[in-house]
Formats: C-alpha cells, sequence, structure tokens
C-alpha cells in the first residue's frame, strides 16, 4: 500500500508540472496566496485591540499590587486578586484599606463580575488604544507602500515566479512571529513584515495573471476570481480569528494559517519554479510615467479611498463596540461578517458584469454606496445593527476593486506597453495608502472627535470622489496602438479595447493561447 501511495503521489507532482502553463493553476495559486496574505490581515482585527488593552491592565495591576504591598497592610494585597481577572480591571481605593481577610464574594457579586467582565471599565484608557492600534494596524501597510515601488519594476526584470515565493517565505516568517509575540514591539515588527511579504505576493501575483489572460474580458474575470481570495480571506479572518482568540487562545490561529502558507508554498515549488529567472520579452514603461498618467491616477484613487471606508473601520470599530456596546471578544470580529461575505458576493457578480455594465459605472456606484453605507455606520446600537450598513460597505468595495483592477491592465494596454508588473504595483500602492492612511489617521481622528464624526467624514469623501469615474467611459489610447488595431489590411486578428467591450477584427487567428489550454 505504501508504494501505491507514493505512485499516486508521484504521479500528482508528475501531473502538476505537466500543467504548469496552465492559466487555472497559476490562477489557483493567486488565489491561494491572496487567500492568506488578507486571512494574516483580517484575523488580527479583532485580537489585536482586546489583546493590547489586557496587556496594558495586566501591567497596571502589577505596579498597583506592588505599590499597595509596600504601603499597605498584607490583606489589602489579597482583596485585590481576589476581585481581577485577566479582561478587565475591577479593583479600586475601597477594597484596599481593609485589613480583614477578604470575604468570598456571593452569587450576586459572582454574576456582576461575570457581565462587567465584557464592559472595559477604563474608557479613557480604551480610547488611547485607538492611536496604538491604528498604529499597528497602518505599519503593514506603510511598508507594503514603501515596497511596491521597488518590486514593480523587479518584477520586470526577473519575473513574476521569484518574487511571488519570496513573498510566501516572508508571510510565513511574519506568522509565526504573530503566533508567539507578547509585546507590542513584537506585534509590530510581525505585521510590517508581513508588509514586505504581501507587497511580493500582489503585485506578482497581478502581474502573472495580466501577462497570461491577455484578452480584456477574460482577465476581468480571472481578476475577480482572484480577488475572491481576497475576499474570502476577509471574510474568514475576523470571525475566525475572534472565536479561535475567545476560546482556544492567541497562538493558536496564527499556527493554522502558517500550515495554509506551507501548502501554498509547496504548490509554487512545484508549479512555478521560481529558482528561474524569467524577464519581461520587451521593457515595460517606467514607474514615474504610469503615476503621471490621469487615468491610472484616477482608478487608483478610486481603489485607495473606496479601501481606505473599511481600513478606518477596522481598528475603530471594535473599541467603539466594546465602549458603547459592552461587546464580547466573539463580536468584535463577526461584526466584520456582513462586510465580508457581501465583498465576496461583489467581487464575483461583478467580475464580469463590470465589463458589460461599464467598468467607470460600476466603480462611481460603488463609491457613493460605500460613502452612504459607512455614514450609517454609528446609528446601530447593537452588533444586529451593524448588519446592513457593513454589508453595503462590503458590497460596494467588492464593485470597486473588481472594476478598478481590470482597468488598470487595461489602461497599459490600451495607453502603454504591455507589461504589468508596474502599474500593479501602483494599484497596490493605492490599496495600501488607504490602510495605511485608514487606520492611522482613523485612530486619531476617532480619539479626538469620537467614531461618528470619522464615518462621516471618510463617507462624504468617497461620495465627492465618485463623479471622478465619468473620466475612466473612455479614456483616449496612443495614436501608434489605435492604428494597429483599426488596420483593417492586417491579417491577424487584432483586438481592439473599449470600456463597453472587446472587439475583434481580421481572420480567426489567435496562437497567443496555445500555450495555455
Amino acid at each position: 500500500m505504501g508504494g501505491l501511495d507514493a505512485l499516486r503521489q508521484f504521479s500528482l507532482i508528475q501531473w502538476l508540472r505537466e500543467e504548469r502553463q496552465s492559466r487555472k493553476l497559476i490562477l489557483f495559486i493567486v488565489f491561494v496566496a491572496l487567500l492568506l496574505d488578507n486571512m494574516l490581515l483580517t484575523v488580527v482585527v479583532p485580537i489585536i485591540p482586546s489583546y493590547l488593552y489586557n496587556l496594558d491592565e495586566s501591567a497596571d495591576v502589577v505596579l498597583r499590587n506592588d505599590s499597595l504591598s509596600r504601603k499597605g497592610p498584607e490583606g489589602s494585597f489579597h482583596t485585590i486578586v481576589s476581585l481581577y481577572d485577566n479582561s478587565i480591571r475591577l479593583s479600586s481605593s475601597n477594597f484596599t484599606t481593609s485589613p480583614v481577610d477578604p470575604v468570598p464574594p456571593t452569587p450576586v457579586v459572582t454574576k456582576l463580575l461575570q457581565n462587567s467582565s465584557d464592559c472595559p471599565q477604563s474608557s479613557s484608557k480604551l480610547l488611547n488604544e485607538n492611536v496604538k492600534v491604528g498604529m499597528l494596524f497602518a505599519s503593514k501597510a506603510t511598508v507594503q507602500l514603501v515596497t511596491n515601488p521597488f518590486i514593480g519594476p523587479l518584477t520586470n526584470r526577473i519575473g513574476y515566479q521569484l518574487p511571488i515565493f519570496a513573498g510566501f517565505c516572508i508571510m510565513f516568517l511574519s506568522t509565526i512571529m504573530f503566533a508567539f509575540s507578547s509585546s507590542y514591539t513584537l506585534l509590530f515588527l510581525a505585521r510590517s513584515l508581513q508588509g514586505v511579504g504581501s507587497s511580493c505576493s500582489s503585485v506578482a501575483g497581478m502581474g502573472m495573471l495580466a501577462s497570461v489572460y491577455t484578452d480584456d474580458e477574460e482577465r476581468g474575470h480571472a481578476i475577480g476570481i482572484a480577488l475572491g481570495g481576497l475576499a474570502l480571506g476577509v471574510l474568514v479572518g475576523p470571525p475566525f480569528g475572534s472565536v479561535m482568540y475567545d476560546f482556544v487562545g492567541k497562538t493558536a490561529p496564527f499556527l493554522i494559517l502558517a500550515f495554509l502558507a506551507v501548502f501554498d508554498g509547496a504548490l509554487q515549488l512545484i508549479v512555478l519554479q521560481p529558482t528561474k529567472v524569467e524577464p519581461e520579452s520587451q521593457k515595460g514603461t517606467p514607474l514615474l510615467t504610469l503615476m503621471k498618467d490621469p487615468y491610472i491616477l484616477i482608478a487608483a484613487g478610486a481603489i485607495c479611498f473606496g479601501n481606505m471606508a473599511i481600513a478606518m473601520m477596522e481598528p475603530t470599530l471594535p473599541i467603539w463596540m466594546m465602549e458603547t456596546m459592552c461587546a464580547r471578544k466573539w463580536q468584535l470580529g463577526v461584526a466584520f461578517l456582513p462586510a465580508s461575505i457581501s465583498y465576496l458576493i461583489g467581487t464575483n457578480i461583478f467580475g464580469t458584469l463590470a465589463h458589460k455594465m461599464g467598468r467607470w459605472l460600476c466603480a462611481l456606484i460603488g463609491m457613493v454606496v460605500v460613502g452612504f453605507s459607512v455614514i450609517c455606520v454609528p446609528f446601530a446600537k447593537d452588533i444586529y445593527g451593524l448588519i446592513l450598513p457593513n454589508f453595503g460597505v462590503g458590497f460596494a468595495i467588492g464593485m470597486v476593486d473588481s472594476s478598478m483592477m481590470p482597468i488598470m491592465g487595461y489602461l497599459v494596454d490600451l495607453r502603454h506597453i504591455s507589461v504589468y508588473g508596474s502599474v500593479y504595483a501602483i494599484a497596490d500602492v493605492a490599496f495600501c495608502m488607504g490602510f495605511a492612511l485608514g487606520p492611522s489617521i482613523g485612530g486619531s481622528i476617532a480619539e479626538n472627535i469620537g467614531f461618528p464624526w470619522l464615518m462621516t467624514i471618510i463617507g462624504i469623501v468617497d461620495i465627492l470622489f465618485a463623479p471622478l469615474c465619468i473620466f475612466l467611459r473612455n479614456p483616449p489610447g496612443q495614436e501608434e496602438k489605435i492604428a494597429i488595431l483599426m488596420d483593417t489590411n492586417c491579417s491577424m486578428k487584432t483586438r481592439s479595447y473599449s470600456a463597453q467591450g472587446t472587439y475583434y477584427q481580421g481572420e480567426s487567428m489567435d496562437p497567443e493561447y496555445d500555450d495555455y489550454d
């Protein structure tokens, strides 16, 4: 039986190697890479605010106990310990002056302590956590923002295989650090390291898809599926993290993600052969030239401001829920579940539909819906009131991402050289700016003027930006590319791009798919 199993395993590996050029297999690898990246991105959302608050509270209690053990009678120290649990600090000076032995709590007191464990006692300290948590969340996107301009041109020189595998290695190291870090400094370092790995995975992955799916409609469908991996990571991450943290502990969810990373790395080794350097056949448009293109900037702006809404909610919504709803740990992550589900639905629906209805219109409607949805979030009185606005936020962001990601590749085909590493570096920079500025600025705004005003501001910004998407309705192309596409004397079948569809001229001759299907 052992030999038979080995033969089956060998056959599987052989099949994977033979299907190395399959576009579907490459799409699956990118799907898993984005799934892992975004699960690690969001699994910390419900864990970190509560974990850091508990660390600070534990440190305060230790300092107070040390101080009271030196100043007060011995009995006061025991009284504090009997009233303290791992979640909150319930001790006060009224208990520290009693020299008598502590009285066992009555059933009424025990029930009160259990109910109050969901409500933080120090609201001022909880508000201060906004900035601390926001800076930690923003560190990943900030590092990714700095790394992206180097990864994009690098993929043009050495290909996509090696960078995406390097992204897996760095992501695995970051996941292990998250599992065993017990201080703010180490958590900050792990989050920052994740930014480097995420930059490699997302830029190389999107560029690889754009290079093998050359048809505009097929590319939109493929990128929509790949974004489904992102959506699934966002969907599973928060509830998975909160439930595991509440019932198992902090380490368990990260160890599970580490096993997922190993699976993706093994698949990349077999299929992509990342030891080979495969540069692009032609030199791509310089990154600076692409960044000066106003149409690329509009598409990047839509990605940035659309995702900034959810990025601002990630560090501030759990703290606001703890403050106003006395939410339990598992509820802090489950609150994001409607947004995650609707994002998954939105990316799968509009990956294909946006091409038919016009990607510019899809993005415009999405930006408006994002704006109104986030404005409605603070009106919720309990976790059930968050379902509808969060669903709207996720669905609308799915509309924006599934429209603007393909249009980035389309703009390069139409106006520049069809090499995609740099343009998807810009797309990822825009995504990262939303997740870098969102938590850092959002945490400060929430601390100073409150969470409701924070949601109102970002909602208005999204609504005001939406009309700019009209400029993407019919972007002009390079004259020489238009001349080639419109040349009726050309015997080869050519592809003419437009914002509404793809049109073909000439005979049915399209050899570029022969190596993949």
